[in-house]
């Protein structure tokens, strides 16, 4: 009678476990329902939509292959973590990690670039502004189902507003790298440290005080006129700064404009703003810019350099135009002028 007992106690067992294993099936399929219903969700807000210089752009959340050619944006996404399969390297500053990493496919600079390396990799997408916007059609067509977004703040000073387009342009941009690499917080950080930033070189600047801006490049001090070029020009707009000298039909090229010194001397400027080009671009045997500075005798009896009153923009910032870069400049703007 024990051993029938046991017999049935057994089959029992085996039924329910069985009864168990179906059940934990059954859920299994359920729960892979769900994921599968969650995936097909989550898969639908892989994608978001972004506003670039042209339009409306379908770019895809967190792509891991990535194409950076705007000199705004290295430095932001360095920041992030973010690996590029490809990026100009030639006209980027030594110091970015993608320069001397060998993973990362050379296309060369904007002058002569090798655009096939961008079809070579394949890229989710395309990172396009300031000295590559020109091929914005071109790397559209080489790599038609990749995303191709276009960042370039327009500062030329046909804009009528370049000191107004810098600051949206940064803002702007800002935010949707921080919506295409989910760096929202991160984005949001960046801008209300540009906007602080703003705030307190506008403070430290006493309204009356003339401004000199001048690039000083292979030796030679050129001038750097208001509201043209990328770097001091749109500047004058956004600070109110009074300008030493105006001239009509000034260069926006990066090389300034060939004023003589004297010229600039006579202007008396009780400001001297300088960017060093060749800093960021040449070998350690070029000449710093302050030397050139300090060495030249035109420009020693100006209020700027008999008070000390120069302020240089970081030493990369001809290679690096990063919303961290300009705000580091507008930090020691506001600290060299509040003293």
């Amino acid at each position: 009678m024990r051993k029938s007992n046991f017999k049935l106690a057994f089959i029992i067992a085996i039924f329910a476990i069985f009864a168990l294993v179906l059940a934990a099936c059954s859920d299994s399929g359920n729960e892979t329902e769900d994921t599968d219903g969650q995936a097909n969700d989550s898969a639908e807000d892989t994608t978001i939509e972004i506003t670039d210089a042209h339009g409306t752009v379908t770019v895809p959340v967190n792509p891991k292959n990535v194409v950076a050619l705007d000199n705004r944006t290295f430095e932001t996404l360095s920041d992030w973590g973010i690996e590029l399969s490809a990026a100009p390297k030639d006209v980027m500053h030594a110091d970015s990690p993608y320069v001397a990493d060998e993973s990362v496919q050379n296309i060369g600079n904007h002058r002569e670039p090798n655009l096939e390396v961008i079809a070579s990799v394949d890229p989710e997408i395309v990172i396009v502004g300031q000295r590559f916007a020109s091929y914005y059609e071109d790397i559209k067509e080489l790599v038609p189902n990749a995303a191709v977004i276009d960042l370039n703040i327009d500062v030329s000073e046909e804009a009528n507003t370049p000191g107004e387009n810098l600051v949206n342009g940064f803002k702007d941009s800002t935010i949707t790298l921080g919506q295409i690499f989910d760096k929202n917080e991160e984005a949001e950080q960046l801008v209300a440290d540009f906007d602080q930033a703003i705030e307190e070189a506008q403070s430290a600047y006493n309204g009356t005080d003339t401004v000199m801006s001048v690039i000083v490049s292979g030796g030679d001090i050129a001038f750097s006129a208001p509201h043209s070029g990328r770097v001091w020009g749109p500047l004058y707009d956004i600070f109110e700064w009074t300008p030493a000298l105006e001239i009509d039909q000034a260069s926006s090229d990066h090389q300034g404009d060939d004023i003589s010194v004297e010229a600039i001397a006579q202007t008396n400027p009780d400001w001297i703003f300088v960017l060093d080009r060749d800093a960021a671009v040449s070998s350690t045997d070029a000449v710093p810019a302050q030397d050139v500075i300090d060495n030249s005798p035109a420009l020693q009896n100006t209020t700027a350099i008999s008070e000390g009153q120069l302020v240089y923009a970081p030493a990369d910032t001809y290679t690096n135009e990063s919303i961290q870069t300009f705000i580091k400049l507008f930090e020691d703007l506001a600290n060299t002028l509040a003293e």
